[in-house]
């Protein structure tokens, strides 16, 4: 592994820096040129491999214009993403970080659900792919994996009421504060801005707050489930879930770099998390992977995600917000997915009302999900996969600034 060669050389000679940025920014560089290398000369192949094997999406008939054009276009490019972060990160990674393992177990699961639903869809010619309740199992059970570690594992502690004393050179004097376990969490746009999930089981009485376990890892398994699906169901249009997932993946990664910097964090007045640095290395390598992949999805799709890829974006994404604390901040950060998840909501439930209580069904929208509504209504999906990415950028900014105004 590479990041023990650069911690000894950042350790003798103080190289490749110090200070203010040091040895976790210069490999966060290294892994997204390698990842966006990866993605973008070794993608082509991966491509041109699943074309041999004649591995095409499956196009259903859902009356859409460009839509027959799409038939056999190469699908499971996911591979592209989880191989082109994967790689970089145990190259440049402290792969011993329980952070890092725990996200590597996220890609690969989430991965292997998307590829069996995928394989399925491709070679057994069953549009419909994997059952939809053994997806949402493997799901809860992700949720339920990393809920635990990250409630039980003893490495997981952030810095208690953290008085560090920095001087005018930026660097840390003396460091006041105990790590500890916690299931604080951060609230936006308050000024006490930290909510601890213990407090929602405080009522029954002394100790109960030793059993927030059974509040915290529900929820965690709620947010997994609920961001995978989301992404899943943005992935309709060429660019579009890629896109949008970059920026997402890039907000985060502002997130992770000042809640694992410990003068950032002082500065913000922000929970400092002990460990949670090394996030940025995985983060940056998602970042490429998925900018290199945007390069092949982008309108006119080469390659299709699948499932392969957009289960495990989602996955992922849920997985960093949780992580760095920042997991009450998906429904803004994240309202991409959100709004995508909630038009589906809306028009199931809109129909079987309406067909229960009219005898005939109705729809709010002319098609879910709701990138699918404006090409019913003729803009073209180039126009509408643009637009969503400036509304992701809009609510990244939205996000960014909570870190102040409250």
């Amino acid at each position: 592994m590479l990041y023990y060669l650069f911690e000894y050389l950042e350790k003798e000679y103080q190289l490749p820096g110090a200070g203010l940025f040091g040895f976790t920014t210069f490999r966060a560089a290294m892994t997204i040129l390698f990842s966006l290398i990866i993605a973008t000369v070794y993608g082509k192949k991966v491509i041109l491999f699943l074309q041999r094997k004649q591995i095409g999406e499956q196009i259903r008939d859902l009356g859409l214009q460009g839509q027959e054009q799409k038939a056999g276009t190469p699908t499971m490019g996911g591979l592209i993403i989880i191989l082109a972060t994967l790689i970089p990160v145990l190259l440049f990674a402290d792969i011993l970080n329980i952070y890092i393992i725990l996200l590597i177990v996220t890609m690969l699961w989430m991965g292997i659900i998307g590829f069996v639903d995928d394989y399925i869809k491709t070679f057994k010619k069953d549009k419909e792919g994997l059952k939809g309740r053994f997806k949402i199992l493997g799901q809860v059970v992700l949720g339920l994996i990393v809920g635990a570690t990250l409630y039980f594992h003893p490495e997981v502690t952030m810095r208690d009421h953290d008085k560090t004393i920095i001087n005018a050179e930026y660097k840390v004097e003396q460091v006041k504060g105990a790590d500890i376990k916690s299931t604080r969490t951060t609230v936006p746009f308050i000024k006490n801005n930290e909510f601890d999930y213990g407090n929602l089981i405080a009522w029954a009485g002394e100790g109960a707050k030793d059993y927030a376990w059974l509040i915290f890892i529900p929820m965690i398994i709620l947010i997994v489930t609920a961001v995978s699906n989301g992404a899943n169901l943005t992935d309709g249009i060429d660019g579009l879930a890629a896109g949008t997932s970059a920026i997402i993946v890039f907000t985060l990664g502002v997130f992770t770099w000042v809640s694992g910097n410990i003068i950032f964090s002082d500065y913000l007045d922000i929970m400092y998390i002990t460990g949670v640095g090394e996030l940025l290395v995985f983060i940056t390598a998602f970042v490429g992977a998925l900018v290199g992949f945007l390069w092949y999805n982008a309108f006119p799709a080469t390659v299709f995600m699948g499932d392969t890829g957009s289960l495990t974006i989602g996955g992922v994404i849920a997985v960093i917000a949780i992580i760095i604390r920042k997991e009450l901040l998906i429904p803004v950060l994240c309202g991409i997915f959100f709004a995508e998840s909630i038009s589906v909501m809306l028009q199931v439930g809109y129909f079987k009302y309406t067909k229960k209580t009219l005898g005939e069904g109705k729809r709010i929208f002319l098609m879910a999900p709701l990138h699918h509504h404006y090409q019913k209504r003729g803009y073209h999906e180039s126009k509408i996969v643009t637009r969503f990415w400036i509304v992701g950028v809009m609510l990244a900014i939205i996000t960014v600034i909570t870190l102040k105004v409250r």
